[in-house]
């Protein structure tokens, strides 16, 4: 509520205001500092600090009161170009990625930094280069033209990111990316993802169990992700944990339906006893899917599957696929919290969560 002197600012000055408005729609001009602290009777100095809630400023309820009363009839709000320049900071902070906005998979990176920006009173700056280093440069440029508070550099696969030079006192923190020279990163903990998907199938009893998509050489190759190689460890450390070793391993290049498909037909050939599979991503799952009730066979009845990531259409297959998610919003935001926090930070993990539905007998 309003103090009685604050009320009788609005109530007085309401033809002024209109006049005020009424000028402005004219003149284009908005409303400025000196207008509100005009018509709260103060000072520009005084209703600046009250407008940045500068504490011990000494000034009573009263005023604070007729300044925002003044602040809210007007309309005013604060020149943020203005206060950079006094402040050098400007609330606004760059999202740079290489696909992840045209890319619905890792979507969710940009949903988690812009509700963590919006929480932090900042405006996010979403920028995509197709990894095209000489476009990242441009990126970088266009924002810091806009005097940024910091940057985000995202990519959709785990990966090293090219980061041109920035000026030192550019924060910046990598999100599913690394850098050597810019070592503050947000990563999904795929060392437990692993371990955890052994998990769901070990816990159920399962012994008989085929792994679909490991491939050495796309463990290290950087296209795939840099952190591949460490779900494969998670994985292999809870086999042997559980005293288990998988049927057989199906190398896969390209982790797509078609190739979950074929691979799963031939595997069934040769394994037809096989209880199991744990798929490294859920689109070779979706083609794994296929082929094991084209064979005749049940999911989970017969073959139980798990795999990773928790795409969209994860949920959807029937019986729903148990799997072990990306945590691309929760790393999103944490990425901005990190990236507006004044302490030093390295390498982040975010756990994996199990999403568990009906594949799994």
């Amino acid at each position: 509520m309003f103090s009685p002197a604050a009320r009788e600012v609005k109530g007085k000055t309401a033809s002024r205001l209109h006049r005020q408005q009424r000028g402005a729609l004219v003149t284009g001009k908005r409303a400025t500092l000196a207008d509100v602290a005009r018509l709260a009777g103060l000072s520009p100095t005084a209703a600046s600090m009250i407008l940045n809630g500068r504490p011990n400023t000494r000034l009573s309820q009263d005023a604070h009161d007729r300044v925002f009363a003044a602040a809210e009839a007007l309309g005013y709000r604060p020149n943020v170009a203005a206060r950079g320049l006094r402040t050098d900071k400007t609330s606004t902070i760059a999202f740079i990625s290489d696909v992840v906005a045209t890319t619905r998979f890792a979507s969710g990176l940009i949903r988690g930094a812009l509700a963590a920006a919006e929480d932090a009173d900042h405006v996010m700056l979403v920028l995509e280069t197709g990894g095209d280093p000489a476009r990242e440069s441009e990126a970088v440029e266009a924002v810091l033209d806009r005097q940024v508070d910091g940057i985000i550099f995202a990519s959709m696969r785990a990966r090293e990111f090219f980061v041109p030079d920035l000026p030192p006192s550019t924060g910046v923190v990598m999100l599913n990316a690394t850098n050597s020279k810019h070592t503050a990163s947000v990563l999904p903990d795929e060392h437990r993802g692993g371990r955890r998907a052994v998990e769901l199938l070990a816990e159920r009893g399962h012994r008989s169990i085929a792994l679909i998509g490991q491939s050495d050489e796309a463990e290290r190759d950087l296209f795939r992700s840099a952190t591949v190689a460490r779900r494969v460890a998670g994985i292999r450390e809870a086999m042997a944990e559980h005293d288990l070793a998988f049927v057989e391993e199906v190398s896969i290049w390209e982790w797509e339906p078609d190739e979950g498909y074929r691979a799963t037909r031939k595997l069934l050939d040769r394994q037809p006893d096989v209880g199991a599979l744990l798929c490294m991503n859920d689109r070779l799952a979706f083609g794994a899917y296929q082929a094991i009730l084209e064979s005749g066979r049940s999911i989970p009845g017969d073959i139980s599957v798990v795999s990773f990531d928790n795409d969209e259409l994860a949920a959807y297959l029937r019986p729903g696929l148990t799997t072990v998610a990306l945590p691309h919003e929760a790393m999103g935001r944490r990425a901005v919290e990190i990236l507006l926090s004044p302490e030093a930070h390295g390498e982040t993990l975010i756990e994996m969560p199990a999403i568990i539905r009906a594949s799994i007998a």
